[in-house]
């Protein structure tokens, strides 16, 4: 069927000038904008839904992981100010020695939304990015809409923590290719209240603490593969359980299908498969484990989880080989220790690679030749698919986010390009905020 084009033309209000602009309030996006403000930099945050924390929160995705490796910490400053602080706000369990972070997410939104507000960033909530003007390949402009209508906002400098490289894609930033392997499979995420956490099962399925070790849990794997046939079971990981730190509900990751999330069509396609598979999981675990017999649904996540889409191609790509090896870069700007990890969508088959050293982030990976003021931070890294398959998750977001906020801050005060900045200015920085780089 051939596709009718409507050539639309309105007058659009431009409603913010600012020093930094950060596209996307996950878990790189929200770190980004406390890190920028924090600098002194007039900074706002655009976000589609109507809270923050991205997967976290709306993809119900426990726990953040990995803080600390080898007895040491990997992400610290700002990303661990916000863990220690939920914890005080009674959101997060700190689990030793790995440093995984399980959280409750309704606490998990009031805490980044309280740090947040209190540097003074703006929040533009219940806003879609949907268009970007640029000159010479600089963004001058983002384009959203909500109920407002359609508004544009101005900046110096733009991060992109979209998670999918949305304004990167927009702006003409060109992308890494597929090598030729798919994309990582997408998961549905639920939360199941009336399951007896006290039992030995799920107390140690709950918790994900021991370096060197994939915390699925191996009993209620390994029946659900003997009756995959017979009772029809879906595709399915794992499973994990997370402890949400509220008695008798855990968080719950199994599902999964094919999908790629920046295709409308297919990402629609996806959630309403995997939205069926969580409550045939769900009753299945109800019928077949004594853990679980009094279990109930309690939340589906938001948002389907993503764990692969856009990756821009950078002015450095991070290899598998300078990953495993844990080179180090001089313009390292954070950490990365969480096991590389490539799921599939057929077949319950995970291949996992714990690292020996934590890996290191060069900022070259956060900025593309020829896009002089937009960083990204987060899954959109300059990355090949083995060492992005460790780098997608949260408290590795956090630390690019962290540093993309510091660098974004520094250009708009200093009048300088992305690729101009004082790399070495820019990690001292880092450093005297507490980030490992």
């Amino acid at each position: 069927m051939s596709t009718q084009i409507y050539t639309l033309k309105k007058e659009v209000p431009i409603v913010g000038k600012y020093d930094v602009v950060v596209c996307g309030g996950g878990p790189a996006g929200f770190i980004a904008a406390i890190a920028s403000a924090r600098e002194g930099a007039k900074t706002a945050l655009i976000e589609q839904y109507g809270f923050l924390g991205g997967m976290a929160t709306a993809g119900l995705v426990n726990p953040l992981s990995v803080f600390t490796y080898n007895n040491e910490k990997v992400i610290g400053g700002i990303p661990w100010e916000f863990i220690e602080r939920l914890r005080s706000m009674g959101g997060a369990l700190i689990e030793k020695p790995l440093g995984n972070v399980a959280f409750e997410p309704e606490l998990y939104k009031l805490c980044c939304q309280r740090m947040v507000l209190e540097t003074g960033v703006d929040l533009y909530m219940h806003s879609y990015l949907s268009g970007c003007v640029c000159r010479e390949n600089a963004v001058s402009l983002v384009i959203i809409e909500n109920k407002n209508g359609t508004e544009a906002i101005e900046a110096d400098i733009f991060i992109d923590c979209t998670g999918d490289a949305d304004l990167a894609a927009m702006a003409g930033v060109p992308m890494l290719g597929d090598e030729g392997k798919p994309l990582q499979p997408l998961s549905t995420y639920f939360a199941l209240g009336g399951v007896d956490t006290e039992s030995k099962l799920i107390k140690e399925a709950m918790h994900h603490n021991n370096q060197g070790e994939n915390c699925h849990c191996i009993p209620v794997r390994e029946k659900l593969l003997l009756l995959k046939d017979k009772l029809g079971i879906p595709e399915f990981g794992g499973p994990w359980f997370c402890t949400t730190l509220q008695p008798g509900i855990v968080t719950v990751n199994m599902t999964r299908t094919s999908g790629n999330a920046i295709d409308n069509r297919d990402f629609t396609r996806a959630e309403c498969e995997l939205r069926e598979d969580v409550f045939k999981m769900a009753g299945i675990l109800k019928e077949n484990f004594d853990e679980f017999k009094n279990s109930y649904v309690t939340a589906v996540a938001v948002h389907g989880g993503i764990r692969e889409t856009r990756r821009i191609k950078g002015i450095h790509m991070i290899s598998a080989q300078e990953y495993l090896e844990a080179y180090n870069y001089p313009d390292s700007i954070s950490r990365g220790a969480h096991p590389i990890d490539i799921h599939v969508a057929k077949g319950a088959t995970q291949n996992i690679t714990f690292l020996k050293t934590p890996a290191f982030v060069p900022y070259r990976a956060l900025i593309a030749e020829n896009h002089p003021n937009l960083l990204v931070a987060g899954r959109p890294i300059s990355a090949d698919k083995t060492a992005f398959a460790s780098l997608r998750v949260q408290a590795s977001c956090m630390g690019m986010g962290q540093a993309a906020g510091v660098a974004a801050a520094m250009c708009s005060k200093y009048n300088c390009t992305v690729q101009n900045i004082d790399t070495d200015t820019l990690r001292a920085r880092l450093r005297t905020i507490g980030a490992v780089v």
